[in-house]
């Protein structure tokens, strides 16, 4: 067999001899140089789903740095074969790889042989250009696609628009875009363009293209399993890393506005939300902590507020910009220590605000500047004098962890990693030529938060596996999902256009494999409703938007200053604005083993958590192109309200009812859903079973959105509690929604350190038979230090004479007690 390869390598040589292009098959694939001598190439499988294509107009290979592929190539079995003069094919079990010598382009093909993806002729460009005085190309690599292909991806875009084709875009991260020059077609692979510089992406009827500024060589690569949305992210995530785990507190509601001021105002919040038995796990410590802008980002608590010592000379000097010198105030929490101390000890945990620039009054900058470590253009807060790092340079990533430290010692839970872009004022175009250790600021522009947030990922796990790394991060790069961080959509305004354009954002995100992600809830900037939370169209939108952060990875609440957010501002038991916003987070509360399982399966199997109606339903062209529903792991249809039923504005923004006698807590109207072809569908409210493929209308009134459940789903739901951790999971509720077969895959661990990397977590299959109406319970799987031996199933067929899941079911139809066993329940 051996002999035979190398006589088909002489064979080619020999037949491509007489012109300018040739061809060598190597271990992984092939190396060419067309009859262009300003273009050679390489085809390298890195497994049998994921190649990469790398041109460049040299004689070799250019060295080249990429910052998300972790990827090492395996031993690919490859089937090579020459239809016909000039052109190779490398066939695996997934797909096959054309190769035209003559001209270096490239098609993709099925197993079935159907074409998935080609290069356009002459479709790879290197135009010279310079690069802070170097001299580089700007680079380009054009495809064709069909005429109705649909792609997503390419991050988080706040363009309303799910399918990106007929769309360009200037690939340059800020603050709500995060650009990730990657896409997934509706035929089932995915590209991505390995360059982190400032980029172009292009679909128009001549071609699809990827365009960057800069670079030596065309390189990207090419996802293909089996034809699913689910493959290729799982492609992805083995070429950029699998995701971590978050701990089940993460889980629960996350309190934060700009800014709590002090200790005290911060405790006192998390004392109203416990006095008023409203669930919460996570309080947000916004910025200015460190005191004025000077001292930006000091990851220190200079502020006199919080360090108890306004008056003190020494510490006055560190008070935020316009804030009163001459307040004084009666602490009760005297110091950042015992604040920390109080959120814990009240069951609840804390996310500080941590930046990627410094002020000048900050050691941290004195330092940078001394190394060469920053990067001097103007940032956030304007003309303070702060300035970004680099974190491209190793040294200056092991300075930001050694200041970063003394936060983690003092016991912070989570890092709230801000203006990852990073934030960029009055920009110059000579901005973009200073240098990073890794070339020009321009070359390496998108990778910036990538980079950083890994930098303390890495450093964190260093010191300690026993607390798993959270950062939240304002933008965001492929791959950040091994490295402990999630994405939110930035500093989006508060309005019903905004809110709808945040799913596609945040569905189009999550197809660049990164499964975690978030929004403001009610969004950051109010302008549009005179800052007040009063306002009766605001109140509508809030709740809508906080139904929607139900159903979310993570459900945090978040505004601007001077508007307030706490849910006790906006009434009492009896208003529906206050009585909404409590029932979805015990909604959330009551969810957690469902929630904590998907969380299970995205790091275990490659799952999605959100999941645009592309992955489950590929083959409804009407739900592939929908831009406002989609499905919450595999059980839920979410469908946010994203215009006002109730309410409109006047000429000064305040909200007027359009309920008469202001009955908003009780009015109904309809909102329109469409429920995907392909399945059956339970109102999630009424337990009520519709057919698929339809259009419905479906009454709305403020106290609910519409939820709908997919025939065959089972759901484990929890007990009602004030934290994640509160209650044992000995005791479940096991709701069957019945209509079609059905599994769900219950998965626990230690809940809060890496064990579970070493195989520390249990796995309980459920299957549901339609036919026969038996639950099987399958034998629990692996085990963890604390598992329950023991616990107890309450199972309950969800028909319409019962009542909703939503709260813990009164009377199941079945109770089991489970040991681990295997056990099969006939209804």
């Amino acid at each position: 067999m051996k002999k035979r390869k190398l006589l088909f390598t002489a064979m080619l040589a020999i037949c491509l001899a007489s012109s300018a292009q040739t061809i060598q098959q190597t271990g992984q694939g092939a190396k060419f140089q067309t009859i262009d001598s300003k273009l050679s190439g390489e085809v390298i499988f890195y497994s049998s789903d994921i190649v990469r294509i790398l041109k460049y107009p040299t004689a070799n290979a250019p060295e080249k740095k990429s910052f998300p592929v972790v990827k090492i190539p395996e031993k690919v079995k490859i089937a090579y074969s020459s239809p016909q003069e000039n052109v190779l094919c490398m066939q695996t079990g997934c797909l096959t790889v054309v190769l035209d010598a003559v001209t270096g382009r490239i098609i993709y093909k099925g197993p079935q042989g159907t074409t998935l993806l080609a290069e356009k002729e002459q479709g790879t460009r290197f135009t010279p250009a310079q690069d802070a005085g170097q001299p580089t190309y700007n680079v380009s690599q054009a495809f064709t696609l069909q005429p109705d292909e649909a792609i997503y991806g390419l991050g988080q875009r706040q363009s309303n628009a799910m399918n990106h084709r007929n769309q360009q875009i200037y690939l340059c991260n800020t603050n709500t875009n995060i650009c990730i020059p990657y896409f997934t077609s509706s035929q089932g692979y995915g590209v991505y363009w390995d360059n982190p510089g400032i980029s172009y992406f292009s679909d128009t009827s001549a071609e699809t293209s990827f365009t960057s500024q800069t670079g030596l060589c065309a390189d990207y690569y090419f996802l293909y399993r089996d034809g699913s949305q689910d493959g290729v992210i799982g492609c992805l995530r083995e070429l950029t890393g699998r995701a971590t785990m978050f701990p089940r507190w993460a889980l629960g509601y996350w309190q934060s506005r700009e800014r709590y001021k002090s200790p005290d105002e911060l405790c006192d919040v998390l004392d109203r939300y416990r006095k008023l038995k409203v669930p919460l796990d996570v309080m947000v410590q916004d910025w200015q902590y460190w005191g004025c802008d000077s001292n930006w980002n000091a990851m220190r608590f200079m502020n006199p507020r919080y360090t108890n010592r306004m008056g003190d000379p020494e510490a006055m000097r560190y008070l935020p910009n316009g804030e009163d010198p001459a307040a004084r105030y009666d602490s009760r929490i005297k110091s950042p220590e015992e604040m920390i101390d109080y959120i814990h000890g009240h069951n609840a945990h804390l996310m500080i605000s941590v930046w990627a620039s410094f002020g000048p009054w900050t050691s941290q900058y004195q330092e940078l500047d001394k190394m060469g470590g920053l990067l001097k253009f103007e940032t956030w807060p304007p003309k303070s004098g702060a300035h970004p790092y680099d974190p491209f340079n190793p040294a200056a990533r092991d300075l930001y962890w050694r200041y970063l430290s003394h936060l983690y010692d003092m016991g912070i839970d989570a890092w709230w990693t801000d203006s990852t872009e990073p934030d960029h004022l009055n920009p110059k175009e000579s901005d973009f030529d200073l240098l990073t250790a890794d070339g020009s600021f321009r070359s390496v522009h998108n990778a910036y938060p990538l980079v950083h947030n890994r930098g303390v990922y890495e450093h964190q796990r260093a010191v300690s596996s026993d607390r798993r790394v959270i950062q939240m991060t304002r933008s965001g790069y492929l791959g950040e999902q091994h490295y402990g961080t999630l994405s939110w959509s930035g500093d989006v305004a508060s309005s019903w256009e905004v809110m709808r354009q945040q799913i596609p954002a945040g569905l189009n995100f999550t197809l660049c494999g990164i499964p975690f992600w978030n929004t403001d809830l009610a969004g950051f900037f109010s302008h549009e409703y005179n800052n007040d939370w009063k306002n009766l169209a605001y109140q509508e939108l809030h709740v809508r938007w906080f139904q929607w952060g139900c159903f979310l990875p993570l459900m945090r609440n978040h505004c601007s200053s001077p508007m307030l957010n706490e849910i006790y501002l906006f009434g009492r038991e009896g208003d529906w604005a206050y009585d909404v916003q409590k029932r979805f987070i015990e909604l959330r509360y009551r969810l957690q083993p469902y929630l904590y399982s998907m969380q299970g399966d995205v790091v275990l199997n490659d799952g999605s958590m959100m999941r645009p109606l592309i992955m489950d339903f590929p083959h409804d062209r009407k739900a592939i192109l929908l831009d406002d529903e989609y499905m919450f792991g595999p059980a839920f249809l979410v469908c946010p309200v994203t215009r006002p039923l109730y309410t409109t504005k006047d000429e000064q923004n305040r909200g007027i009812s359009l309920v008469p006698d202001g009955g908003i807590g009780a009015a109904s109207l309809p909102f329109e859903v469409y429920l995907p072809e392909g399945a059956d569908w339970v109102d999630f409210w009424s337990n009520e079973l519709m057919k698929g493929g339809v259009d419905i209308n479906r009454d709305c009134p403020v106290s609910l959105m519409p939820l709908y459940v997919k025939a065959g789903s089972i759901l484990p739901l929890g007990p009602e509690v004030q934290y994640s951790g509160e209650k044992a999971w000995d005791v479940l509720d096991i709701c069957i929604y019945p209509g079609a077969d059905g599994e769900f895959t219950l998965y626990e661990d230690e809940f809060d350190n890496y064990n579970y990397e070493q195989g520390c977590f249990s796995t309980i299959r459920f299957h549901w038979d339609e036919e026969t109406r038996t639950l099987t319970i399958g034998q629990r799987r692996g085990e963890f230090e604390g598992m329950l031996q023991a616990r107890d199933f309450r199972l309950t067929l969800m028909t319409p004479d019962k009542p909703s899941a939503e709260k813990p079911v009164a009377h199941p139809d079945r109770q089991v007690h489970y040991e681990g066993h295997e056990l099969k329940i006939r209804f």
